[in-house]
């Protein structure tokens, strides 16, 4: 089974900024294979959960813990459902890539990413994969807090929807084939000519 953890914050105000891209991902992946997320069991507290179990077991869910506390419902979810490190893929907010590329990685650190930090922190391990969405660095007049909580500029907007479902299809692909498929797929200079 695998689990892919879209990571964001919970509330109105964060819904549509740069931060929860993550989420978007998980709801694009719940939209698509008619998945309802719901409350985690009490095992697994602050987590919207939803589960596949068709030719592939998939678990998609939405930490409702801040971005700094996403470890504590990952490694719960990992825990409760006896899924390795490996068959994890986390879907984060870059701002080191521009809007709209990603890239995939086996592991690796934080690089700098709060929701990540405690992600390796709870789990203990660096060996679990993520799916980094580019957000950009903003124009530099602000504070890159301030940019990712921050909803997407008009023209962001525009493409926002297709990347989203690049990021499902990049996701549903771990599902079914694993992290390195999803490398040699999507990370630039593979065969997408868009990565």
């Amino acid at each position: 089974m695998r689990l892919i953890v879209g990571l964001g914050n919970p509330g109105r105000e964060y819904r549509d900024t740069r931060h929860n891209i993550g989420f978007l991902v998980v709801d694009e992946l719940a939209r698509r294979h008619g998945l309802t997320l719901a409350l985690a069991p009490s095992q697994v507290p602050e987590t919207l959960l939803a589960k596949r179990f068709g030719d592939r077991a998939m678990l998609v869910a939405k930490p409702l813990t801040f971005m700094n506390r996403s470890g504590d419902a990952v490694a719960a979810l990992a825990r409760y459902y006896d899924v390795a490190p490996a068959d994890v893929l986390i879907v984060v907010d870059d701002v080191a890539l521009p809007f709209g590329k990603m890239r995939a990685r086996a592991r690796g650190s934080a690089g700098g990413h709060n929701g990540l930090k405690s992600v390796i922190g709870r789990l203990g391990t660096t060996e679990f994969a993520r799916l980094r969405l580019g957000v950009g660095r903003g124009d530099g007049r602000r504070d890159l807090a301030d940019h990712v909580l921050a909803v997407f500029e008009p023209g962001e907007r525009a493409g926002l929807e297709p990347f989203v479902a690049r990021a499902a299809d990049a996701a549903e692909m771990f599902a079914v084939a694993g992290i390195e498929q999803v490398m040699n797929m999507y990370n630039p200079g593979a065969t997408d000519p868009d990565a």
